[in-house]
């Protein structure tokens, strides 16, 4: 229940007035529902003579409804005059004309109970619809400001079965049932009330009985949300699979791996399945046991209420006995539901805890509370820069003075921690020792999202988006301009290919630029960072992935790309980097050799085997 209040507080405020007018038509339609049931004592005692006629009025002064003490004389003077005036109803009109206007009456309240119920149930759907809206959000956005560490250690499976299939079970199980959360108990109050009312002894043994059924129930609902907890985490694993198949269908294909990949997402689908099933069973089993318990109950009521009658010593008639009856009927479904909505909710709450391991996520890169002004005229310089992911060092004393304008290429076996280097630089992630310099200022004290505006990436695999090309070389732009996205797509060789579409600009490219070839993807990509227009350039092995043709244009954009920019280049084929200004050699996450393509193959070291290595391949 604390887990409720919690998920109430933490998301409904918003649509705190919509709540607050859910619980008033709750209110009255349980006061409606209690006057409509009223109907039953007058008709017992009056139209079908159980007891002599009242003829005479009670008055009401003195009595307080907010005395506990005056409830059942109050009941009784209500009950007095309402028998009262229906009797004299009936002396006068005839019992046909009373009947016809307690049937009237009875449609009446009726009518005002389900349109008070409706209501309830009316204001609950904005609360409903805009709590996920909100998750959803909260989750997407906390997608956007975690870091790229966290997701190298999660599953991007498991991540989309957080967004769909928990945020889904939250929908179905937490906010399906919120309403009935709200309605039930309040009709559980009002019920109670005017059992106490009618008769304090039968109420307070209903009270001794209840408990017992509600720990029975209570011991088949504490085991829901463990187990819920872990059909999503098996789901979560199904989701990866999947996501693993679909970006990785080629490699199946090509190792004729179709067999194998079956037998382990059969065998995890059935994981899945079996926890399902025990999930399901413990859930069906709540309404037969409440159903059952609820009979027993009102069976032991119906007996120790016959004995006070018989025995005359709980003030209780035999007609506001069957009065109190239907009063408790009543309340045996809302408490049925109640414990029902109990075990969902439980069941929503695994799922809640899953999404929480994902929105309450820390992220390690803070921005700072009062950031320096950007300036970027002098140098970038890594100081003594470590870093490492877990327990393993990629990084190790990096010290590198890159000045403005310049280009400095990267080199070095794979591992050896060149595109970790780079991705330090726009904050991607946070070194380990030492410090990461602009112009002096350490980048921890800037603005990340400032800093990583004048930043430009081209990538070796490039990331494009499901939209049309013009959208994807203006990416992130509010009010692209039209000649701007063109002659970015002409400095980057793309506009012949562009134009050869029949949309041309307007042309969409497809999940992640399926539509285009290889060459085509990195042009785009290369245009994009063009129109973006950054001082600061980084070039993660650009051309490494593509053919000789495709190469050569690229190759071209690039120069092009990189004219009067401070350029840092991960190069794969040392002939693109020959002219760079500086030259890195990385072995085992340090710089192991600096300086000019002539100065290094001079030193006859790492660099000069490199290229030794490389013109015998070519």
């Amino acid at each position: 229940m604390n887990d409720l209040f919690r998920f109430i507080r933490r998301f409904v405020p918003p649509y705190r007035w919509y709540l607050v007018l859910s619980v008033v038509a709750n209110i009255l339609s349980a006061i409606l529902n209690l006057l409509a049931f009223s109907l039953v004592m007058p008709i017992l005692e009056i139209l079908f003579g159980i007891k002599e006629r009242v003829d005479s009025l009670m008055s009401l002064e003195g009595l307080s409804w907010m005395r506990i003490a005056d409830w059942r004389e109050l009941v009784q003077v209500l009950n007095n005059n309402f028998s009262y005036y229906v009797g004299r109803l009936a002396e006068e009109q005839g019992m046909s004309h009373t009947l016809m206007l307690l049937g009237l009456y009875l449609v009446v309240m009726t009518g005002l109970k389900v349109g008070a119920t409706y209501l309830g149930f009316y204001a609950m759907i904005p609360i409903r619809t805009g709590v996920v809206r909100d998750i959803r959000v909260a989750i997407y956005r906390k997608l956007l400001e975690l870091p790229l560490g966290f997701f190298s250690s999660e599953r991007k499976g498991d991540i989309l079965a957080r967004i769909t299939g928990d945020v889904g079970e939250v929908e179905n199980s937490i906010m399906s049932t919120l309403d009935l959360m709200l309605k039930n108990p309040i009709m559980i109050v009002l019920y109670l009330g005017t059992m106490i009312a009618i008769s304090w002894e039968l109420t307070l043994f209903v009270f001794c009985v209840l408990p017992v059924a509600g720990f029975v129930m209570g011991r088949v609902g504490k085991t829901l949300k463990r187990d819920s907890l872990e059909v999503q985490n098996l789901w979560g694993e199904v989701m990866s699979m999947i996501e693993e198949t679909l970006s990785g269908l080629r490699i199946i294909k090509a190792f004729t791996s179709e067999r194998w990949m079956k037998a382990r997402f059969l065998e995890g689908n059935d994981r899945h399945r079996r926890s399902l099933m025990q999930l399901f069973r413990r859930q069906q089993l709540a309404h037969p046991m409440s159903e059952f318990l609820g009979t027993a109950t009102i069976a032991i009521v119906l007996w120790y209420g016959g004995l006070l009658i018989v025995s005359g010593s709980g003030g209780i008639t035999a007609p506001t006995f069957i009065y109190y009856l239907v009063i408790f009927y009543s309340l045996i479904n809302p408490l049925k539901d109640l414990s029902k909505g109990f075990y969902t909710i439980r069941k929503g709450m695994g799922s809640m805890e899953r999404i929480d391991r994902l929105m309450l996520a820390e992220n390690p890169i803070q921005e700072p509370a009062e950031p320096k002004p950007l300036r970027f005229e002098e140098a970038i310089e890594l100081r003594g820069v470590s870093f490492r992911y877990g327990e393993r060092w990629v990084l190790r004393d990096i010290n590198l003075r890159i000045p403005k304008g310049q280009t400095v290429a990267l080199v070095g076996q794979s591992g050896s921690g060149k595109t970790t280097l780079v991705d330090l630089i726009p904050r991607f992630y946070d070194v380990e020792e030492g410090a990461i310099l602009l112009d002096g200022v350490d980048i921890r004290q800037l603005d990340s999202h400032e800093l990583r505006s004048i930043i430009g990436n081209v990538n070796q695999e490039p990331i494009l988006f499901n939209d049309t090309i013009a959208n994807n070389i203006s990416f992130g732009h509010d009010a692209p301009r039209i000649e701007d996205i063109r002659e970015a797509a002409r400095i980057a060789h793309a506009e012949e290919f562009i134009l050869e579409k029949p949309e041309g600009y307007e042309a969409n490219i497809g999940d992640r630029g399926t539509k285009l070839s290889g060459g085509q993807r990195q042009r785009l990509s290369i245009a994009r960072a063009v129109y973006k227009n950054p001082p600061i350039m980084i070039l993660d092995e650009a051309t490494s992935a593509l053919d000789t043709a495709s190469e050569r244009l690229v190759q071209e954009a690039l120069e092009r790309l990189m004219q009067n920019r401070t350029t840092i280049v991960i190069a794969h084929r040392l002939s693109t980097i020959i002219n760079a200004d500086i030259i890195c050699v990385m072995h085992e996450g340090r710089i192991v050799e600096q300086g000019t393509h002539a100065e290094l193959l001079a030193l006859g070291g790492y660099y000069t085997q490199l290229h030794k290595m490389q013109l015998a391949s070519e």
